[in-house]
């Protein structure tokens, strides 16, 4: 005779299997590395690990020049059809590039980026003049070059500018 339920004996298999929540996650595997600037600090919110001091020191503005020009091909200047989404925990950001469009909607939104502290990717972007450009018309937020085909592909994005949050993906 069984002492559990099968439901209870399911939940107590994907416990064991699973482990406890709060055992630290593997550590990740560069595949690649085309250089820009670390995307770790975005990813310990979603999945905190313990603090412990950076080994790499923050690129100095001529270090990060040498990953520019910086070119997303899966992403380009356009419309974002707006789209609810479920990311609980996930800190708020956005997708610009160099170009009018993104210039406009950071002069637009930059109250409400500033409001949500969202941290801007720049995914397309020419040279350090035009991404200097960009963080004078965006004072108080900040914005760093990163690739975005990767993220493009898991959003399901074509097009930028785009606010993304836990709830939402928004032009």
């Amino acid at each position: 005779m069984n002492r559990f339920p099968c439901c209870w004996r399911g939940a107590l298999l994907a416990g064991l299997l699973i482990g406890p929540t709060s055992a630290p996650a593997a550590p990740l595997t560069v595949v690649e590395d085309r250089g820009g600037v670390s995307a770790a600090p975005y990813y310990q919110r979603i999945s905190p690990e313990p603090e412990e001091p950076d080994p790499v020191p923050p690129l100095a503005p001529l270090e990060a020049a040498q990953g520019l020009p910086l070119r997303s091909p899966r992403l380009r200047p356009g419309p974002v059809s707006g789209q609810a989404i479920r990311a609980p925990g996930l800190s708020a950001f956005f997708l610009v590039g160099d170009d009018a469009l993104s210039f406009r909607w950071l002069q637009q939104r930059g109250d409400r980026l500033r409001q949500l502290q969202a941290v801007g990717l720049v995914v397309n972007v020419e040279n350090q003049e035009r991404l200097e450009a960009l963080r004078r018309a965006a004072p108080g937020l900040q914005l760093v070059p990163a690739a975005g085909d990767d993220l493009a592909e898991r959003l399901g994005l074509k097009h930028y500018p785009v606010l993304i949050t836990s709830s939402a993906l928004e032009q």
